[in-house]
């Protein structure tokens, strides 16, 4: 190992490569059903996302997203990757969430539908990403402590 690179072309060269580093595209990860699954995860809630081509139909827990999600923001949010990608309507998304509360399976099912959609096109990973939808939200509740009324709010004090 008695040889200096000086550049990246002659770095490669003492590897033994050709210089040009060439990425493959990813392949589709598709089942003989014709989905693609992804697990999406926000909070305390874990939601399993299957895709496949269809007309927009979109299931959540038997029930229909709006049934199951009331809350319109709740809604937009579900929705946000298929309105970054402009793929409104053509796929049907059937999903099971648990755990947590309503916002955080909102979350994770906005998590596991982005993963999914990888899954099926990776072409489109540069724009769910850039979107910030295939980062995992890591953040939870604290936990209360005692001697506080809840995770660091102290109780009233009084001199007298």
């Amino acid at each position: 190992m008695s040889e200096v690179a000086h550049s990246f072309d002659e770095l490669s060269k003492l590897r033994g490569g050709e210089g040009e580093v060439s990425f493959e595209p990813a392949e589709p990860k598709i089942d003989k059903f014709g989905r693609a699954y992804a697990t999406g995860r926000r909070k305390e809630s874990v939601a399993r996302v299957w895709i496949k081509q269809g007309t927009g139909k979109f299931t959540v827990n038997g029930r229909e997203m709006p049934v199951y999600f009331a809350r319109p923001t709740l809604q937009m949010v579900i929705n946000q990757p298929f309105a970054t990608i402009n793929r409104e309507g053509t796929y049907d998304v059937i999903c099971t969430v648990a755990g947590g509360g309503l916002s955080g399976q909102a979350g994770a099912v906005r998590h596991g539908l982005s993963r999914a959609l990888i899954n099926f096109e990776p072409a489109l990973r540069p724009a769910l990403k850039h979107m910030g939808f295939l980062t995992r939200d890591d953040r939870e509740v604290e936990r209360k402590k005692y001697g506080k009324a809840k995770a660091r709010r102290s109780f009233q004090f009084s001199k007298r």
